[in-house]
């Protein structure tokens, strides 16, 4: 017998994730399968404004281990969740908590850019998918993935799929039995066949390749 699909979901998830599992369910079985697999699919969650993106960059190329061991020195630090607080920091703090050079630019620039107005999480959460993706792409150190990650789990959003994650392309090489990962060009032309449900779709792949590879739970991957 099938699970109901509110029963596949925690009990926080938005009130559009029942509806988007149930017409999945209809659209792709393999992927409605999923919870049956790897239990109820968790709504995980970041951190809307400055303090999420921050956290991102943190965790770029770098292992979860890794990036949360920088998270917690870096958000130890006096006023380093606001925009303005880490602008007041030295360089040399940061560099201590274990931000990279780069890094610690492309921090000051996320930092500048919410500073000003050009970002906030209200305007954000305002604008369609596509140009709050490049809002934030716009901004040195943040490309599209993590742009459409943090729109996904940042503001809920039910429609965005991140093509360049390489966890969403094993996910669904594994499910679907594919000879090879798909390219992201190709993994975006499959994710088309969910709409308007995509995000649904990619945390339901991210869900069975942690369970596929036994990892922990994460924001992604």
């Amino acid at each position: 017998m099938t699970t109901p699909p509110l029963a596949m979901l925690a009990a926080d998830a938005p009130e559009w994730a029942p509806r988007a599992l149930a017409e999945l369910t209809k659209l792709d079985p393999l992927l409605a399968a999923i919870p049956e697999r790897a239990g109820p699919l968790p709504w995980r969650r970041r951190e809307a404004g400055f303090a999420g993106l921050l956290r991102s960059l943190c965790g770029q190329m770098i292992s979860n281990q890794a990036a949360t061991a920088i998270w917690g020195r870096l958000s130890a630090l006096p006023g380093a969740l606001g925009p303005e607080g880490l602008l007041a920091l030295s360089d040399e703090a940061m560099r201590e908590a274990g931000l990279s050079r780069p890094k610690l630019r492309h921090a000051r620039a996320l930092a500048e850019a919410f500073a000003d107005g050009r970002l906030s999480a209200e305007g954000l959460a305002g604008l369609p998918d596509e140009a709050a993706v490049a809002a934030i792409a716009g901004i040195p150190g943040f490309g599209p993935w993590t742009a459409e990650v943090h729109m996904l789990f940042g503001h809920d959003r039910p429609d965005i799929f991140p093509a360049g994650d390489l966890a969403l392309a094993a996910s669904l090489a594994v499910l679907r039995d594919m000879p090879e990962r798909p390219k992201p060009k190709q993994l975006g032309e499959l994710a088309g066949a969910w709409r308007p449900w995509r995000s649904m779709a990619a945390r339901l792949l991210w869900h069975h390749w942690r369970h596929v590879t036994g990892r922990p739970a994460g924001e992604a991957g």
